[in-house]
């Protein structure tokens, strides 16, 4: 459990740093809003730009892995958005909770545990999983919050309307642009590389401390009981994704015990920023997306400890 421990300390040591700089008022009301456009329009899409362009896909090329991490992902957002559609959710703020329970953590905690836990080996499925969560699962929600948010219901100009927003998102057109950089045998020249890395390199850091920016805002009485919602979403992200990563791994894909115990403990991850990022940059209601990182972070500590003692 320590060195879990060890590794998700920073993340609280973050999302504290941007509550203590709000309550006492070193950075204003606005800057969560600002700060976090400063992610989404500039940090993150340098980020996927970066991990795309650099991506070795022979090293990458583990369909049972992929198909194991992904189909639990993509099976507990659709189920989420579902569950939470038929309470009269709104389709941009069901799909974000559909994020909060699929959206691992995997580019802030999943590296360094991966490496901790399972060795070098581990890095590269990691990867993989960076890409399919951060690209992929991303991007269905960000195509489904745009559907949302049209109010045209005509099928051919809603289309054209979604497709003009999608094209316009940062933060799927720096993953296309990067996968253009392989798929053409070019590299990236060193100088850019060292803008994409200085640049990309601010995302996490400054995406928990705009929520600790938001966590200490003064909420209104009013607000609704979240904590329902909450133990919900976190036990779809804690609990079900992981069983089900090991359900297929053992059952479907019969991946051998390294790939297996990666897309369990990558699974098992909490809740990343990127619901966060999503409901402030489309003004959607963020206060059960910030209970869902900072609970999830939380528990994590133990199910994550737990799981490596059992493993080991």
């Amino acid at each position: 459990m320590l060195s879990t421990l060890i590794i998700v300390l920073p993340i609280f040591a973050l999302i504290f740093a941007g509550w203590v700089a709000r309550r006492i008022n070193v950075l204003g009301p606005q800057a969560t809003t600002e700060l976090n456009r400063f992610v989404v329009y500039l940090a993150l899409p340098a980020l996927l730009f970066d991990i795309v362009a650099h991506a070795r896909w022979s090293e990458l090329w583990q369909p049972g892995f992929i198909g194991v991490f992904g189909s639990s992902c993509l099976i507990v957002f659709a189920l989420t958005l579902l569950l939470r559609l038929r309470g009269t959710r709104h389709l941009a703020d069901a799909s974000i909770d559909g994020l909060n329970a699929g959206y691992a953590n995997t580019g802030f905690i999943g590296f360094p545990l991966a490496l901790v836990a399972l060795g070098k080996e581990a890095l590269a499925p990691t990867l993989a999983a960076t890409i399919i969560t951060v690209c992929v699962l991303f991007a269905c929600a960000i195509i489904l919050i745009e559907i949302g948010l049209q109010t045209e219901r005509r099928g051919a100009a809603l289309a054209r309307k979604v497709a003009r927003s999608l094209m316009c998102n940062p933060l799927l057109a720096a993953p296309a642009l990067g996968a253009l950089i392989p798929l053409a045998g070019l590299s990236v020249p060193t100088s850019v590389e060292t803008f994409l890395k200085l640049l990309g390199g601010a995302a996490s850091p400054c995406a928990l401390v705009a929520l600790g920016l938001f966590l200490a805002r003064k909420r209104p009485d009013s607000a609704e009981n979240l904590l329902g919602t909450t133990a919900l979403l976190v036990a779809c992200k804690l609990l079900l994704q992981p069983a089900l990563a090991w359900a297929l791994a053992t059952f479907v894909w019969r991946l051998p015990p390294l790939l297996s115990h990666s897309a369990v403990l990558l699974a098992a991850l909490p809740t990343g920023t990127g619901p966060f990022m999503l409901a402030e940059f489309y003004r959607r209601e963020a206060d059960v997306t910030s209970n869902v990182i900072l609970v999830s972070t939380m528990i994590s500590l133990v199910s994550i400890s737990g799981y490596l003692y059992l493993v080991r």
